[in-house]
């Protein structure tokens, strides 16, 4: 037996090559994991050549497959190249909730996209604000002509909706100036959802769509123009918390919205009990309105939430206005979220 014969073990699985012959009993055999074991050669036997080969060439495939899924291939997944279109160099960006549910808005997932409708790349953060804290919940970049989705709400995250914060830097690859950052803040009245007419079709989504400007509005640039004698005004006039009435009427129905936030301007410093004292004031003078004035009907906006509102309007109408009948308001209209009471037959 000499070095460089192929060899089998006759006492245990397996074989190798004879590296070296350490005396007249015993080699150095090379097994085909490539560790080097001293074995006697009576325990070994020279195998046919070609054979050993093929061998240790099914098992250096072997060792090569193991290591290869020990190591899966990464493959970089190609960049969305950017579209651009030409006459949209202004920066243009959105706020879209597209329902997956067309024929009940609410009755199923409301997915939240950023839709970016010019040839700027956008940095975007998007936050929530709640109980004067902000939580970032997306942030990064996005293409020219792009939409970029952030979360979706069910109905009954649509109660305790937050305050939508957007932080918005465009860009262009080459631009003779540089746009200034947007900082956008929204409140969305839960009402708006419940309505089919708040969706429409759009450009951007194959399903209707509910699609709110995070640019400046007319109002804003309005505002902007201010004298600072106007502001001074507008300021002095905050410094109380102010009524506000917010009211849709006609010869047939008056429509009344009791969300807190639609009444008052300022909550700060009201527990939850004056605050339910303020809408039930506006309910109880608006009914009485609407029955001097002869209208027919009249519906009050109250919300889902934890329903104690509308129980406090309904226990009211049925002590104190036994004669009127009321009844849940079209649910195509309002959801589930508004009162209907009727005053007088057509």
């Amino acid at each position: 037996m000499k070095a460089g014969d192929k060899v089998r073990f006759l006492n245990a699985v397996g074989g190798g090559v004879v590296k070296s012959v350490i005396n007249k009993t015993m080699v150095n055999v090379e097994d085909y994991d490539g560790f080097e074991v001293p074995t006697l050669i009576s325990e070994l036997v020279v195998v046919d050549d070609s054979l050993s080969m093929n061998t240790e060439k099914r098992f250096a495939r072997i060792r090569a497959n193991e290591k290869k899924e020990e190591q899966p291939e990464i493959k970089e997944q190609p960049k969305a190249e950017p579209k651009y279109i030409a006459g949209k160099d202004s920066p243009d960006c959105y706020l879209a909730f597209v329902p997956q549910n067309e024929a009940n808005p609410v009755d199923g997932e409301l997915k939240v996209y950023l839709v970016n409708n010019s040839n700027n790349f956008v940095l975007y953060n998007y936050s929530h604000l709640k109980n004067k804290v902000y939580r970032s919940v997306e942030s990064g970049k996005m293409n020219p002509n792009s939409k970029r989705y952030l979360e979706s709400f069910t109905r009954m995250d649509l109660n305790e909706l937050p305050d939508f914060q957007f932080q918005l830097v465009f860009f262009l690859e080459e631009s003779p100036k540089l746009e200034s950052p947007v900082v956008k803040s929204l409140r969305l009245n839960p009402v708006k959802f419940y309505r089919q007419n708040s969706y429409e079709k759009t450009k951007y989504f194959t399903q209707n769509a509910m699609v709110i400007s995070l640019l400046e509005t007319e109002l804003e640039t309005e505002v902007e123009k201010l004298t600072e004698s106007e502001v001074a005004k507008v300021i002095q006039e905050k410094d109380e918390p102010k009524v506000v009435l917010k009211r849709t009427v006609s010869p047939e129905l008056v429509e009344i919205d009791l969300h807190i936030h639609e009444l008052l301007e300022d909550t700060r410093g009201l527990s939850n009990h004056e605050m339910l004292e303020v809408q039930l004031g506006r309910f109880r003078n608006e009914l009485e309105t609407a029955i001097g004035n002869g209208t027919k009907r009249i519906v009050f906006i109250h919300g889902i939430g934890n329903g104690t509102l509308k129980q406090e309007l309904r226990k009211e109408l049925s002590a104190k206005y036994k004669k009127y009948y009321f009844q849940d308001a079209s649910f195509k209209e309002y959801g589930y979220g508004a009162t209907m009471v009727i005053l007088k037959n057509a």
